[in-house]
């Protein structure tokens, strides 16, 4: 796998949250034009897209701000975690306290309780910005 693909309406929040979770910004560009609009199946397209990169350099999500065409709303900000489609993206953290104190900053919310999984992991789901679903999950001993 390569990346993920997020839409988002505000680009900077998404990109300060996830930087706040322990990715880096990779870089951000304009895609547009009919070569980019012709690949993904739309008319024309203008969007800001910023690649942030997981701190081990495996894993990376594209986030995506769409100007032309607007982009369409498919899922209300508060879907429940069965809702169809991807859901959330699960993230290995050192301290998940911590992790969720400074996720706060940037508006998350706790979904439910962060639970112990046998003696294995501490786990718990995050609502980020935008809706974002984010899994965390702490290694025990």
């Amino acid at each position: 796998m390569d990346n993920v693909s997020i839409i988002v309406e505000d680009l900077d929040a998404v990109i300060a949250f996830f930087v706040e979770l322990g990715m880096e910004l990779e870089g951000k560009a304009v895609v547009e034009g009919r070569w980019a609009a012709s690949l993904v199946g739309l008319d024309d397209q203008r969007v800001d897209v910023a690649m942030m990169r997981t701190p081990d350099g495996h894993g990376r999500i594209e986030l995506a701000k769409y100007h032309t065409p607007e982009a369409i709303s498919g899922v209300p900000e508060d879907a429940p975690v069965n809702t169809l489609g991807i859901r959330r993206i699960m993230f290995a953290v050192d301290d998940i306290d911590d992790v969720i104190a400074r996720l706060r900053t940037h508006g998350a919310e706790l979904m439910g309780d962060v639970v112990r999984y046998q003696d294995v992991y501490r786990l718990c789901y995050i609502r980020g910005p935008e809706g974002i679903v984010v899994a965390l999950a702490e290694e025990l001993g």
